[in-house]
């Protein structure tokens, strides 16, 4: 089985690869057999040379009259392109539609994807990696609709670039409901890092990939027959195996030497083999090329240094060659069998000739000439992004224009999503170096490209472009605070307040100070090891009690003051108070929403949670909804949806709402995967998951998150809402070790103490502990369970104060229990918290022997998605005889 090539020379057939044709044949039947079909995923992995490409291009054949088909190819000099291999894929589709029509079919993924593929304008903030990746896999499945039965054929993918392989390891995951088949070739062990990791996922998706074997001595045997005649005698058949290697590629290309030199296959020839097969690689292929002249090695450079889709003019220009020469010069080329294509777009017959080719430029000569096809790009009107990977591989040269493309192709690249290219590009801007008064501000820029993929190597950028001159004031104070976010974030709480305590301490008070102090106060108000948190509390309740709240700054501090307030336990309605001054007209003000980044969306999440927990439910619902749909609209699809999601979970199992809350918050943490792992997102969503998962009676479940997630000693130093310690206690207390649950319980009380003040609430471990020592140790049960009233009527919630005559009644015996449960019920009644309600109305049933209050608390139970709550009802009133 052969297959045509340019030139009429037979081009690479395949001999020994009936199986891999047979899974195609299949895949593409079983795709165009149905609409509703799922899709499917074909990996070939092999060496360079063994058949990939035309093994690919078989299955184009196969699939070709039955099934739209795009392909597109890694190449080895544009791996630094982001979107390069995606934007070709897709190109086909792209090409046919209006702007018009490209929107209506993307809908709120335009926006998004749009700029990555190349149609739309890129937006006004940097967009999250994460949410440009869903888009592009949302963007195919809708035009995989469209396009259907639709094949996607990707080459040398060990050179795509990494935004590529992003997209194509989570569109792998979506191919069972996807009327796709995506077909993958790469070569073993090239990518590394993140693209490893990528393709890896890829192959772990396709199930056991194919491994490309080398033909054997018969194969290589009939193919030289094949293209030589049947008169090649088997000792010559034998040599062309064994000097090739039965590499497929070097079989095709040393049997073409043999026809061009009309060497006669027989065994007396043999020994010619190896010099013609030197002429097909490596020197013998360069060797060959400088034989064809100038001209033609001066436009195969060109040509390997633009690398594909090579345009006529553009080689022409970037190789100094008027077009008629440049046109002898590609044909002359193409006769070699070293090129291929039209005026339009031409490439290299084969990776492993544009590799050698490339390789083979004079050093000084290949960066001069990447010089040069910048400037052309740039020219051609293509912009700084395009232009840059020509860039990366000029010579630092003190040149500030430079270095001022480079950080101009940067923030392209942050507008689309590929903040790793950012990350090249400015790096290879500070090697330039950029003039004194910019090498800070780059620095700047730099951290601030890696602060969504990389905390570790943002705070040494900006470390160091704070110890640098030439940040202005307004700048500096940007910094530190992403500086500090970024310590945060990396578990390092203590060094992010130094930091912004020292640069608080050169300013002279007015907004920017205040700024830095609002900062200082939000990282100080979430370290869990604080030593003068009650001193804390009066300094800023002193700094935010006054303030009206005119500008965000002012806001801030409002917010922090009450969250601050709400952990401790303060008066609700005063708590509420403050975070309604936060507001302008009940609603975030300009400049404080969730996508705004001067002061984070930390700062909004200790607003909600200080709604949550002072039984302001609608509004936090509110907020938290808000946040959602800004991300989702801004494309923000890692950590910070994530942390909304668990937000909104939250609120759901505030108000009763068990299913609604599991399943948010096992989205959150889906999304919270896909960002890293350990990260504190995870913490703070596995916490809130398990306490709904208790509430929902799912004790197993609720112990396989916490393994999972690792949620265990030693905790990071950031507190977390609920209370880590009280959630962990009461996990396993509930899986039978009580005497662990004790100790943790325990640890929740000597912290929560050592804050002067608590909200039962957000740390409900007297609560727990006080059940767990009534047995045991009555008289401290009754001490916890009478302090825990004490904080609840200062807190002054419904919610709190039903719970802390909860946990009284389930202290005390008949009467004194039963009137105990009414009033925790009569609280909890007018409190918006569904499930704690259905518990007391159970337990009120259970301790009075009212089998109507029974009734009652099992349809609550139910309501909320409580099972082992309804089960419990459900016996008792079976033991009543009901």
């Amino acid at each position: 089985m052969t297959q045509g090539r340019p030139g009429g020379a037979t081009w690479a057939p395949l001999w020994e690869r009936d199986a891999e044709l047979a899974a195609a044949a299949r895949a593409v039947d079983e795709l165009c057999s149905d609409s509703m079909t799922a899709g499917g995923l074909l990996v070939f992995r092999g060496e360079a040379g063994i058949g990939k490409t035309a093994l690919l291009t078989e299955v184009r054949r196969i699939a070709e009259g039955r099934a739209t088909v795009w392909s597109a190819r890694g190449g080895e000099t544009v791996t630094s392109v982001p979107f390069n291999v995606v934007r070709q894929l897709l190109q086909p589709a792209l090409v046919s539609l209006t702007p018009d029509e490209a929107r209506e079919y993307l809908g709120d993924w335009y926006e998004i994807a749009g700029p990555a593929l190349g149609i739309a304008e890129p937006g006004g903030v940097q967009a999250d990696p994460q949410g440009v990746c869903d888009g592009l896999v949302e963007a195919v499945a809708r035009l995989a609709g469209l396009h259907w039965p639709l094949v996607l054929i990707i080459d040398d993918a060990h050179w795509a670039d990494q935004e590529t392989l992003h997209w194509l390891a989570a569109f792998a995951q979506r191919l069972a409901e996807l009327p796709v088949l995506v077909v993958v070739a790469h070569r073993p062990d090239e990518a590394k890092g993140d693209s490893a990791r990528h393709l890896a996922a890829v192959g772990a998706a396709s199930g056991p990939s194919t491994v490309l074997r080398a033909l054997t001595p018969d194969a290589a045997a009939g193919l030289t027959r094949a293209t030589l005649g049947e008169h090649a005698d088997a000792p010559f058949c034998r040599e062309v195996w064994a000097v090739t290697g039965g590499n497929p590629y070097e079989s095709v290309e040393l049997l073409a030497k043999v026809q061009d030199s009309e060497l006669e296959p027989v065994e007396g020839s043999a020994d010619e083999l190896r010099a013609l097969n030197r002429s097909a690689r490596g020197r013998g292929l360069v060797a060959r090329l400088e034989g064809l002249g100038t001209d033609v090695t001066r436009f195969a450079w060109a040509a390997a240094i633009l690398g594909e889709a090579i345009p006529l003019d553009l080689a022409a220009s970037l190789a100094g060659m008027t077009r008629e020469t440049a046109e002898r010069c590609a044909e002359r080329l193409r006769t070699a069998r070293i090129l291929l294509g039209d005026d339009r777009g031409m490439e290299f017959v084969h990776p492993l000739i544009a590799s050698a080719v490339y390789r083979s430029i004079p050093t000084a000569t290949r960066t001069a000439m990447h010089g040069q096809a910048a400037w052309a790009v740039t020219l051609s009107g293509r912009g700084a992004a395009a232009a840059s990977r020509h860039l990366l591989e000029v010579h630092p040269d003190d040149d500030p224009e430079l270095v001022e493309q480079l950080r101009q192709a940067a923030a392209e690249h942050l507008a689309v999503g590929a903040p790793d290219a950012a990350r090249r590009c400015l790096e290879r801007a500070l090697r330039e170096p950029p003039l004194p008064e910019n090498h800070a501000r780059v620095l700047y820029e730099l951290g601030c490209a890696t602060l969504l993929t990389s905390p570790a190597t943002t705070i040494r950028h900006l470390s160091e472009a704070l110890h640098t001159p030439g940040l202005d004031r307004t700048l500096r104070v940007d910094a530190v605070c992403r500086l500090s976010q970024a310590l945060v974030h990396n578990d390092q709480l203590e060094e992010a307040l130094r930091v912004v305590d020292a640069e608080a301490a050169r300013l002279e008070p007015g907004p920017d100070r205040m700024r830095l102090q609002g900062v200082h106060y939000m990282w100080e108000g979430i370290h869990a090891g604080e030593e003068d948190a009650t001193g804390r509390s009066r300094r800023l309740a002193a700094l935010a009690g006054p303030l009206p709240g005119r500008d965000n700054s002012e806001r801030a501090l409002l917010i922090l003051r009450a969250f601050d307030a709400m952990t401790r336990g303060e008066n609700a309605e005063e708590i509420v108070e403050l975070c309604d001054r936060a507001l302008v007209n009940g609603r975030l003000a300009p400049g404080l929403g969730w996508t705004d980044t001067e002061w984070g969306f930390e700062l909004l999440m200790m607003l909600g949670s200080a709604y949550i927990f002072t039984d302001r439910l609608d509004r936090a619902e509110s907020l938290f909804a808000e946040a959602v749909r800004a991300y989702e609209t801004a494309g923000w699809s890692g950590g910070h949806l994530a942390l909304a999601k668990a937000w909104v979970g939250l609120v759901h199992r505030r108000r009763g709402r068990l299913t609604e809350a599991e399943d948010s918050l096992r989205d959150s943490l889906r999304l919270a995967d896909r960002v890293g792992s350990g990260l504190p997102m995870h913490w703070d969503a596995a916490c809130m998951l398990i306490d709904t998962l208790l509430a929902r009676g799912k004790v197993d479940e609720a112990q396989e998150v916490a393994e999972r997630y690792g949620i265990a000693p030693p905790y990071p130093s950031t507190i977390f809402v609920p209370d880590i310690h009280s959630v962990r206690g009461r996990l396993l207390i509930a899986m039978g070790q009580r005497t662990e649950g004790v100790n943790e319980l325990e640890v929740a009380a000597k912290a929560s103490n050592a804050r002067g003040r608590y909200n039962t609430i957000v740390a409900p471990w007297a609560h727990d502990l006080a059940r767990a020592l009534a047995s045991e140790d009555p008289r401290r049960a009754a001490e916890l369970a009478a302090d825990a009233r004490v904080q609840a009527e200062l807190f002054g919630t419904e919610t709190a104060i039903g719970e802390a005559l909860r946990c009284a009644a389930s202290l005390e015996s008949g009467q004194r229990a039963v009137d105990l449960y009414a009033r925790a019920v009569a609280c909890l009644e007018a409190s918006p918290c569904a499930y704690e309600h259905a518990v007391a109305r159970v337990e009120y049933g259970i301790a009075a022997g009212a089998a109507g209050e029974l009734a009652r608390g099992l349809a609550l139970a139910d309501a909320c998605g409580a099972d082992g709550l309804a089960a419990r009802a459900r016996a008792s009133l079976e033991v009543a005889g009901v």
